[in-house]
């Protein structure tokens, strides 16, 4: 009996990577890869010819092979667009630091009282009260409700003499412990009736809840009318768009238009072709991601192509809201004129998305989909790339692989291929189903 268990565990053993080891014909599409520039590291813009041939709209079943047929290891990520910096301006409170005329540089101590959200309320000099605070030497600003980069610092103030003033600036999140921010120089010259003014400083982009500004020279600061700080926020914007090619639409009998994609996709967007001029088309686009399931309003809108001042307006796209469907649906109010009488071509987008694999072994280079049942592979970026910074994606080499037509339809499974993995099945189960009889057996005979 234990000779019969240790035997069947064994053939588990060996059979399970055989199993599990994935060949380049067991994927339906398979293209070959052009490479251009300096790896290890490549990066290749997803085309929608690849969402098409694929099985699942996540592209799970995707796979990069070398020349001796190996996975390669890659990562999937959304398409690059470019960071957007918004810049916005705070008015924000400001509050006088003294110190005592024999103190020289030295800043006397602080006594801050803060509210619940950490805004200051109040800054107190807790000096000698027989040496009274007679010098005004700087101001902290209160920060504490800006949350993105300060990158600059506008003042104005009021008294002191014409020329330079220099500050240090230093940053500090508790009002205890202060990280010195480099210098600050403001200018004020007049003459004759001319007056030329330096208010801005700039910051170096880093955030912090206050901010302390202490002169230098002279080490009497001057009034401060107004304060603001412009702090600034990046935005990723999204990944550009990957369009289809031009789909036909079939019409039902009660003159509605469907297309159907070859899986369920987020499609983002559409394009309706209008073929002729002084089209105006009023619709409605609903959506689903199978037959059996029911229809989903996506969006309603008017498409149109109008002459006007001796150009032509057109509008042919509509923003949906990211679904994933399979087949689209649009009724179009016919009080518009409609489409005419030949079928109308549809394009849609999905958000752009980027492979990216690491080379290892001989070429020729393959990419292929199309599996049914494949798991993802997928690696996080920052785990294929150790150490990856987003501005070094730019830095990859290139990638494409030559698609001669657009996918309309999923290729046929590949099943051929598979007889092999369901015969290791079989003798695995044949074998787990004979030990479960032996121990029946010896269950039996100790009754």
């Amino acid at each position: 009996m234990k000779s019969i268990i240790q035997a069947t565990l064994l053939m588990a053993f060996v059979l399970s990577p055989a199993m599990a080891a994935e060949r380049l014909d067991d994927y339906a599409s398979q293209w070959p890869i052009e490479l251009s520039g300096e790896g290890p590291w490549y990066r290749l813009e997803v085309p929608m010819a690849l969402h098409f041939a694929a099985r699942y709209g996540d592209l799970r079943d995707l796979r990069v092979f070398n020349g001796a047929g190996q996975p390669l290891a890659y990562a999937l990520t959304p398409g690059q667009a470019p960071s957007q910096d918004s810049l916005r301006q705070h008015q924000v409170r400001w509050f006088p630091v003294h110190a005592g005329a024999g103190e020289g540089l030295a800043v006397s101590n602080l006594r801050v009282q803060r509210s619940s959200s950490g805004t200051l309320i109040e800054v107190l000099d807790e000096a000698n009260e027989q040496m009274p605070a007679t010098r005004l030497r700087g101001w902290v600003l209160d920060a504490s409700a800006i949350d993105d980069e300060l990158v600059q610092l506008q003042l104005n103030w009021v008294g002191g003499e014409d020329g330079f003033q220099r500050f240090s600036i230093e940053a500090s999140d508790d009002l205890q412990h202060w990280q010195a921010w480099g210098s600050g120089q403001l200018a004020r010259l007049s003459f004759a009736d001319e007056r030329i003014e330096q208010r801005q400083v700039e910051l170096p982009g880093r955030t912090a809840r206050y901010l302390r500004l202490l002169w230098q020279s002279p080490q009497q600061a001057p009034q401060l009318t107004e304060v603001q700080l412009s702090s600034r926020r990046r935005e990723q914007a999204l990944a550009p768009l990957v369009w289809s090619q031009p789909l036909v639409a079939s019409v039902s009998p009660d003159g509605q238009y469907q297309w159907q994609l070859p899986l369920a996709l987020p499609i983002e967007r559409l394009r309706l072709a209008l073929e002729q001029e002084n089209s105006l088309v009023p619709l409605r686009v609903s959506g689903r991601g199978d037959n059996q399931s029911a229809w989903r309003s996506l969006t309603s809108g008017l498409l149109y192509r109008l002459p006007e001042n001796g150009q032509e307006l057109r509008q042919d796209e509509l923003q949906l809201p990211g679904w994933s469907v399979r087949q689209l649906r649009v009724q179009v109010d016919q009080r518009g004129g409609g489409l005419g009488s030949a079928a109308p071509s549809l394009q849609v987008a999905v958000r752009a998305s980027q492979l990216v694999f690491l080379l290892r072994g001989e070429p020729p280079y393959h990419l292929a989909v199309g599996r049914t049942g494949a798991q993802s592979a997928a690696l996080p970026l920052n785990t294929l790339i150790p150490g990856y910074q987003p501005q070094r994606l730019a830095q990859l080499g290139q990638a494409r692989i030559e698609l001669q037509a657009e996918v309309l339809q999923p290729p046929g499974e590949v099943v051929a291929q598979d007889w092999r993995r369901w015969g290791l099945w079989a003798v695995l189960l044949a074998g787990v189903g004979l030990l479960a009889l032996m121990a029946l057996s010896l269950l039996r005979r100790s009754q």
